[in-house]
């Protein structure tokens, strides 16, 4: 497997990755927060082991933002929380399983093991709103059948809306979704990547799909 590692304790940290190496998985380790968040939302890991004290983002606050952007890699969260409502918490949040520290390391590979045995979850290969279709695989958008031209940006904010068509999302929502938490809260960059997808989208459309909600952020909707 394809595992990401996240602990920012130095010597925990590594012996995880090494432990997780002899047995075959290729293993990246991270010990920032913000750092995880990036590698993580790109869905290209089978199982994210996840510590929740970290600097510049908390585990349960990855889990979350992780869940809400759609992603489903597994995530193991491994952390010295061993409080039951804690616990709870972090399994409501979306975490998939949860080992307390101090931890036996063949506990800790076993239920990596049983969650690769797991069924995988396949993601809709094709987002699709009215005539309006982003195929995630190709990353390709296309609307009523016609190739359209859009920046990497404009790309990350239309499929954040698309994942959650008809509901309306912020501005600081799509804003943490596409950059990663590295912006300006006072820009309104989110403002114009959405202005930029309407003349790319709607233009020439009578049926307009994307909707701005006056005070509160915009929806996909046919």
């Amino acid at each position: 497997m394809k595992i990401l590692v996240v602990e920012d304790d130095p010597t925990v940290g590594p012996y995880v990755k090494r432990g997780l190496e002899e047995h075959q998985n290729h293993v990246d380790l991270v010990d920032d927060g913000l750092e995880a968040l990036r590698l993580a939302s790109g869905g290209l890991y089978d199982l994210m082991v996840l510590d929740l004290r970290l600097p510049g983002m908390t585990g349960i606050e990855i889990v979350r933002t992780l869940r809400d952007r759609g992603v489903t890699t597994p995530i193991l969260i491994l952390t010295a929380q061993d409080a039951v409502d804690f616990k709870v918490q972090t399994l409501r949040a979306g975490a998939d399983d949860y080992v307390t520290k101090p931890f036996a390391f063949e506990e800790l590979l076993a239920r990596v093991e049983a969650i690769g045995r797991r069924p995988k979850q396949v993601a809709p290969p094709v987002l699709q709103v009215g005539d309006l279709t982003l195929d995630t695989g190709m990353r390709e958008v296309k609307r009523g059948g016609e190739l359209l031209e859009i920046t990497p940006k404009e790309y990350a904010v239309l499929e954040y809306l698309m994942r959650h068509a008809g509901r309306v999302m912020s501005r600081t929502l799509i804003t943490e979704y596409a950059w990663d938490y590295h912006f300006d809260p006072g820009t309104n960059i989110v403002d114009v990547v959405i202005n930029r997808l309407r003349k790319k989208v709607d233009s020439g459309h009578k049926t307009k799909l994307i909707h701005t909600v006056r005070g509160v952020g915009y929806v996909v909707k046919a």
